[in-house]
């Protein structure tokens, strides 16, 4: 596996792990394919081969209890072991009948193999002739006709028994056989797909050791040296030791390591080129330094004079931007107060708002309950009217009255809630109405408080006036002060900017010679 068209070491790594996440992929589709099928194998056994065995399995059960009732009729003496008999084998004639055609449809699904469905048509078909007579066997014995009903039960009756007890035996081998075939076959399948995964496993080992060895040389060629020895040219480089890279003569040309070195050569040209020319700096900045003490020193005599008049305007322009700043503060804690206030009003309005609407819904709500009791009320009527048809039914509606008697008390239940909750809404609405009216309260406070805020932002604009009157008087001083020092700023101006621009340049320079000291260049 190579990697000639990616050039970043994200794009190798992606391709690598993708690769490998989708052999992962593969491999899990075929498990989860193989789960699967085997699922719906086990589903198609449990649901039908099984379950027909199972009811073939019933069905012998049930003609067993048949044939035993009828016998135990025959053989019964008292009238009452005789409807005792009679009730059973009818029960059971029932259930043999029931399951037989239960068997018989589940039989008609489409996957049912052919010698199922023959198998079922013969234990139909002998039930087909075995019903007849055994009905016939009972008559005769409920005419008292014994022996007759003895010798159809050894003649008619047992053939035909044995001919159903073995047709319904028969199907019962036949989904054995179908049990151990897709035993079988799931065996089979689990060592295909055994097979499947062990080849999955194998490829996607060989696949990422073929990768790592790949991203590995990749890598190797990329950086030129391990990652340690590049950590350690990059800290020496860091160290301001710009001595010649070591190692660098075997290194992969375009590499990490390569281009450290290129870069370490460079900075050590750069070095030495600062290093002349901060010497350099470092001299004319001093000669410069020299020339601007002189100026200053003349233009000391001339600042001194100005010193008093600019203390007395000091403290005037301290005042007047003190007045100033107050006042904007005021004016501006005026304004906040104004928004907040504006904003409460428009909640509070909105709070109205949102309790008109709460009791609007209160008394939908109030009325969807009156509906609920009715249904209730009706509900009780109803089950009151079922526990009377099922009194008058008698033994037979004894299980109608116990569940109309449960509906009953379940509609007076819900009539009940409906009232403690129509109760509760009446006191919501009660409580709405009391907000409402706090709110409008709270919405003519709010109205009260803007107007305050008003009057506060009227003496605000009067604050303002003053100081706008103070800043110009200060402003007329400054004019007659700004004459007098007129010549003694021109001069000073020069000055501070000689000297910023030597003291700048001196220091720049200094710290540039410090700067390039601390590399080693041999």
């Amino acid at each position: 596996m190579d990697f000639p068209q990616f050039s970043s070491v994200r794009a190798k790594l992606g391709v690598a792990f993708g690769a490998l996440a989708l052999l992962v992929l593969v491999a899990a589709a075929v498990s989860v394919k193989g789960l699967s099928d085997a699922n719906q194998r086990f589903e198609r056994f449990t649901q039908s081969i099984n379950a027909r065995a199972m009811l073939a399995m019933r069905i012998r059960q049930a003609v067993d209890d048949r044939a035993l009732a009828a016998r135990n009729l025959v053989l019964a003496r008292k009238g009452a072991d005789r409807e005792e008999e009679l009730r059973r084998v009818e029960r059971a004639h029932a259930v043999v009948g029931e399951r037989v055609a239960r068997l018989r449809q589940m039989a008609s699904a489409p996957d049912v193999p052919d010698e199922a469905r023959r198998l079922v048509a013969d234990i139909d078909r002998v039930e087909q002739r075995y019903g007849p007579v055994a009905q016939a066997i009972v008559d005769l014995a409920v005419k008292g006709q014994t022996e007759a009903a003895i010798a159809k039960i050894n003649d008619e009756c047992r053939p035909l028994l044995d001919q159903l007890v073995g047709a319904a035996l028969a199907y019962q081998q036949l989904a054995d056989r179908r049990e151990e075939e897709l035993i079988q076959q799931s065996h089979d399948e689990y060592a295909r797909q055994r097979l499947w995964l062990l080849l999955a496993c194998a490829v996607a080992l060989g696949a990422a050791i073929l990768a790592g060895w790949q991203i590995a040389c990749s890598l190797m060629r990329a950086l030129g040296a391990e990652p340690a020895q590049l950590g350690a040219a990059a800290e020496q480089v860091a160290r301001g030791d710009l001595r010649p890279v070591r190692g660098v003569e075997g290194a992969h040309g375009g590499s990490v390591l390569a281009s450290l070195a290129e870069m370490q050569g460079n900075l050590a040209s750069i070095v030495q080129q600062v290093r002349e020319a901060s010497d350099s700096i470092a001299t004319g900045s001093a000669e410069i330094a020299s020339g601007n003490a002189d100026l200053s020193q003349r233009t000391e005599e001339q600042a001194s004079a100005l010193q008093q008049t600019a203390a007395t305007m000091d403290e005037l322009a301290s005042t007047v931007r003190s007045n100033a700043d107050n006042a904007q503060q005021a004016n501006q804690l005026a304004r906040e107060a104004s928004r907040v206030a504006a904003e409460g009003g428009a909640e509070v309005g909105a709070v109205v708002a949102t309790m008109k609407a709460i009791e609007t819904s209160s008394r939908r709500i109030e009325d969807i309950i009156g509906v609920i009791d009715g249904i209730a009320f009706q509900t009780n009527i109803l089950a009151l009217n079922a526990a009377v048809e099922a009194a008058r039914a008698g033994e037979l509606g004894r299980g109608f009255a116990v569940v109309a008697g449960e509906v009953r008390t379940l509609a007076q239940r819900s009539a009940g809630a409906a009232h403690e909750i129509k109760a509760l809404i009446h006191s919501s609405v009660a409580q709405v109405a009391q907000g409402s009216e706090l709110a409008d309260r709270a919405g003519q406070t709010m109205g009260e408080v803007v107007a305050a805020i008003q009057r506060v932002s009227d003496i605000v604009a009067e604050i303002s006036v003053a100081s706008a009157e103070q800043s110009e008087g200060v402003g007329q001083v400054g004019q007659a002060v700004a004459q007098m020092d007129q010549v003694t700023q021109q001069n000073a101006a020069l000055v501070e900017q000689s000297a910023s621009a030597a003291e700048s340049l001196k220091a720049q320079a200094g710290q540039l010679v410090q700067t390039v000291a601390a590399f080693s260049l041999r």
